[in-house]
């Protein structure tokens, strides 16, 4: 079976980590990336990308640019972005939205919809997603 390939950008290495690790337990190929410049190397590079993971708060380029560079560019619009924030970034979420993001998801979230959100935004499904239901403790 193919893997959907998805990329993880987060500057808190522990985080990504653990967000590639919980992916590829399931039907998945990650790229991770760990900064705004590295996102945007992996976007022109990585021809086969079918979901994005994209924290807001980085060095270099925010996630917030990313977003904006992804949606006007032809070949990465399309692809579905889900904006991970910390708790009581309203504002931020606000203006991800507006940019264009898919959808955003609050740190610290559970394995379960971490595989659930990703499997249903890179139309694959995901056999066992009620193990690990505990919090991800992946706070920034």
């Amino acid at each position: 079976m193919e893997r959907a390939h998805v990329l993880v950008v987060d500057d808190e290495p522990h985080v990504a980590r653990i967000i590639q690790i919980k992916l590829e337990q399931g039907p998945f190929r990650v790229t991770v990336a760990h900064d705004g410049l590295e996102a945007l190397e992996a976007l022109d590079r990585e021809q086969d990308l079918r979901m994005v993971w994209l924290d807001i708060m980085m060095p270099h380029v925010s996630g917030l640019e990313v977003l904006a560079r992804m949606r006007a560019n032809e070949r990465t619009a399309g692809i579905p972005c889900v904006i991970l924030t910390a708790a009581g970034h309203a504002e931020q979420r606000e203006r991800a939205m507006t940019l264009g993001a898919t959808d955003f998801m609050t740190k610290p979230f559970s394995p379960k919809r971490l595989l659930s959100r990703t499997a249903e935004l890179a139309g694959v499904s995901v056999e066992g997603e009620d193990e690990g239901d505990g919090p991800l403790r992946v706070e920034s």
